[in-house]
């Protein structure tokens, strides 16, 4: 079973999870520094080969009344991109405060504010990713 892999995308990093095999739970990988589209891509390219890799979830960013805003804007630009340059379907998923979950989170676990930069991309991926894979287990959204 091809694994499946959950971008947080932002406009300086892009945080990346993956699935086990099984698809139980989503687990961090990597979080890229954003330079380019090329270069964004040749890295999640890098990713899907190296994780067999069937499907992509992007989170998408809706306003708290799920309307879209410039940034969902930005999102689906860098969907069609990526689409383009990679061989999987690419979905997208309601993102809404999984930045501010993982946050929270990473507090109550006393983590400081420096390492908390350097894993909320990955781990935001993290909470998209689950959060999809636990729809498809059970056909409702959580929250």
């Amino acid at each position: 079973m091809k694994r499946i892999m959950g971008l947080d995308v932002g406009e300086k990093t892009i945080g990346i999870a993956i699935t086990d095999p099984l698809h139980i739970m989503a687990q961090p990988v990597t979080t890229i520094r954003r330079t380019s589209l090329e270069k964004d891509f040749a890295c999640i390219a890098e990713k899907i080969k190296e994780y067999d890799i069937g499907e992509i979830v992007i989170g998408l960013p809706l306003n708290m009344n799920g309307s879209s805003g410039e940034k969902v804007k930005v999102v689906l630009f860098f969907k069609d991109k990526l689409a383009a340059a990679v061989p999987v379907p690419i979905i997208t998923w309601d993102e809404r405060l999984s930045t501010v979950a993982m946050q929270k989170t990473l507090i109550d676990a006393d983590v400081s504010r420096k390492k908390r930069r350097q894993v909320i991309d990955k781990l935001a991926a993290v909470f998209i990713l689950q959060g999809y894979m636990d729809f498809k287990k059970t056909g409702r959204k959580n929250g």
